[in-house]
């Protein structure tokens, strides 16, 4: 594929809206594009686009995903830069993943097997097509998950999450009186679990080992008998503390007659730095004069699934600038676009 072609594939891909649960039209793009160039495609049962090029003793996932969150941004390309939902987050490392791929192959020395996967519902707790894959694929020899780091780092962990709903219910009490309502009660739950996060967090320099609490949302109604007030809760979590951990904790902090209901929870993951693979991206970097970095994310991804999963050495890699991530001014550098194009496909060749 050629740079033009490697840039139309993802200003096509942006094109096509694929908000997390509707991520049909992206797939069947994604299929006929990797059917156009080498690969055996299809649409798997999880909805994920998938395709395999290559032969050898080893096997690689390349594992992307197709969805994005909500908003749309006008696809267009300005002063070398492609602007759209998506283009960081993920689709300008997927379609990275699917050009590096071919081009390796169309060299003729790619000596192993490797399976592009879009994945669906990445960006909402479901994780679908992650859990399909980690669940009925054999483990790969190694991994590298589609999410931006920038074309010169690579990503070696992500923190866990836990999302949760807390309510109180209680008997109405007329606002003359000093007792405390429904509401009142509810923020000072909110103090103490920011309190607890800040107590966490005092021996724990790294936002990676820290615990971050973020209040989504917090509502609260009454019939004139009885009052309620009901807390959205997301919770990013270090590596020494997993969701049922942290949920006894939590409940420690609650009082007897409120609620907890969990609607989501995965735990924090980190590969070795000292890794085959790790070392494979440290290696091509050097080679082309970039001064390896490997970073850990505050943030929640599939390499959370498929890590412990598959317990293959595993990284994620790709083109762009995280900071982008989710915003109005989503966008990419062609040129870094590109650049991490070949970091890939000289990964994918290297020994």
């Amino acid at each position: 594929m050629t740079d033009e072609q490697a840039i139309e594939l993802l200003h096509t891909l942006l094109a096509i809206p694929s908000v997390s649960g509707a991520e049909a039209g992206v797939a069947e793009y994604l299929v006929a594009q990797m059917n156009g160039h080498g690969f055996d495609a299809h649409i798997d049962a999880a909805g994920n686009a998938v395709g395999s090029i290559g032969a050898g003793p080893e096997t690689v996932v390349l594992l992307g995903h197709m969805d994005t969150v909500a908003g749309t941004i006008p696809v267009r390309i300005e002063d070398g830069v492609l602007w759209g939902r998506g283009a960081v987050d993920a689709k300008g490392p997927l379609a990275a993943f699917v050009v590096a791929a071919a081009r390796a192959q169309g060299r003729g020395t790619l000596r192993r097997r490797v399976i592009v996967a879009g994945c669906v519902e990445e960006e909402v707790a479901s994780s679908r097509g992650a859990h399909h894959v980690a669940a009925t694929w054999p483990a790969p020899d190694w991994c590298v998950v589609g999410e931006p780091s920038g074309a010169d780092r690579v990503t070696l962990g992500y923190k866990g999450n836990l999302r949760a709903e807390i309510q109180l219910d209680q008997a109405a009490a007329h606002s003359a009186h000093s007792a405390a309502t429904a509401a009142e009660r509810s923020c000072a739950i909110w103090q103490a679990i920011r309190g607890d996060a800040l107590g966490w967090n005092a021996g724990c320099p790294r936002a990676f080992d820290q615990l971050l609490p973020t209040l989504v949302s917090i509502t609260s109604g009454g019939d004139g008998l009885h009052e309620w007030c009901r807390l959205l809760v997301n919770v990013r979590l270090p590596l020494a503390l997993d969701p049922a951990a942290y949920v006894e904790r939590l409940n420690t902090l609650l009082p007897a007659e409120a609620s907890l209901s969990v609607s989501g929870a995965t735990p924090a993951f980190a590969s070795e730095r000292t890794s085959p693979l790790a070392r494979r991206f440290g290696r091509v970097l050097r080679e082309r004069g970039q001064p390896p970095r490997f970073v850990q994310k505050t943030g929640t991804a599939d390499m959370n699934v498929v890590g412990p999963a598959w317990g293959c050495p595993v990284v994620a890699y790709g083109p762009g600038d995280a900071a982008l991530d989710h915003t109005p001014d989503e966008r990419i550098a062609l040129a870094e676009y590109l650049e991490g194009i070949a970091v890939l496909e000289q990964v994918l060749l290297s020994e």
